[in-house]
């Protein structure tokens, strides 16, 4: 339900105000509980989003909006429009399961997947894929998975160990690129920051560290432990090639983790600050409005351009480094 509802107090800008450009930005790269469209006199037009809070006060269970937060509740300006609330004189953070703009996007996103490979999968039921070969977007889409596949992972991960790990990237790889893409259109049911979002990036980074270091094979652990340097770099005085290759246990995740949510969140930024600009200019006068409106404009063209090529990239990237980070951890006795 779109409903047409008061500005909230939060990073609003009051009239004859200055542009607030890093402001606008943030607010916008932030999650929200509210799915915002569009504002028409001082009215946002928006999708509210179901807030689910556990009061540390009562212990009770709060259902509501972001515009009618029960008593003792508020949004915190410190904290990039968090719910705090207020126990005792001091700023608590509840217990938070609230469906945000970012859950609600990756809802959207799963429910996109499921769509089109149950679609793909319902043709190869009715089909001989033998005898017929597939076409449109059904074939498309077995070519990307192919690609993925066959280039990417049978040939990082190895012909021995990458069947287990084939689902996993796959899945990785297309929930990348889809939230990449959607990301990029403006409204909804498009436009929120997932990829860019540092907990999201986190999540995925952490799954193929756990992929990596569970399912491992003893010479993977030789490695970090026991490698084959000289006895005092890895003994005495200090065990140092084993506390670095330890580190690298933690490092490799992390940076898959900060790549893509930094490549991604400044994609967003830059665009998002172009457009500003032309709002920036016509507070200026119309001279520079004119001038201004023409470069942001072009700027942002490419900018869209260059986005949808670093969508497809990224989640080229983190699958890639994925899989060569699992193929390392079954590496053979004596391989080099």
């Amino acid at each position: 339900m779109v409903v047409l509802l008061p500005m909230p107090m939060m990073a609003e800008e009051k009239e004859g105000e200055a542009l607030d450009i890093p402001e606008i930005v943030l607010e916008h790269l932030a999650d929200s509980y509210e799915w915002h469209i569009a504002s028409y006199q001082g009215k946002h037009l928006s999708i509210p989003l179901p807030i689910i809070i556990r009061s540390e006060n009562t212990g009770k269970w709060h259902f509501c909006t972001a515009h009618s937060l029960p008593e003792g509740f508020f949004f915190s300006e410190e904290h990039h429009g968090k719910i705090y609330e207020r126990v005792n004189g001091e700023e608590v953070r509840p217990i938070d399961l609230s469906i945000t703009k970012s859950v609600l996007q990756i809802w959207i996103v799963v429910a996109i997947l499921i769509i089109v490979f149950l679609s793909c999968a319902r043709w190869y039921k009715k089909h001989d894929a033998k005898s017929e070969t597939p076409k449109g977007f059904v074939g498309a889409m077995e070519m990307v998975v192919m690609t993925i596949h066959d280039d990417l992972i049978k040939s990082s991960i190895g012909e021995k160990h990458y069947k287990p790990y084939a689902p996993y990237l796959l899945t990785v790889f297309f929930f990348i690129l889809t939230c990449n893409l959607i990301g990029l259109i403006p409204i909804f049911p498009g436009g929120a920051n997932v990829t860019g979002n540092i907990n999201i990036t986190f999540f995925l980074a952490l799954c193929t560290m756990l992929a990596i270091n569970i399912f491992a094979n003893k010479e993977y652990w030789k490695e970090i432990f026991w490698p084959e340097v000289p006895l005092f770099l890895k003994a005495y005085p200090a065990p140092v090639m084993p506390l670095i290759e330890l580190f690298g246990v933690f490092t490799k995740p992390f940076a898959l983790m900060i790549r893509l949510f930094a490549n991604m969140m400044a994609g967003h930024a830059v665009i998002l600050s172009f457009t500003c600009v032309i709002f920036l200019g016509w507070s200026m006068g119309v001279g520079f409005g004119l001038g201004l409106n023409a470069f942001s404009i072009i700027m942002l063209l490419f900018m869209n351009a260059l986005e949808l090529l670093v969508a497809f990239v990224q989640a080229y990237v983190f699958t890639m480094l994925s899989a060569v980070f699992i193929g390392l951890a079954h590496k053979e006795h004596g391989a080099e």
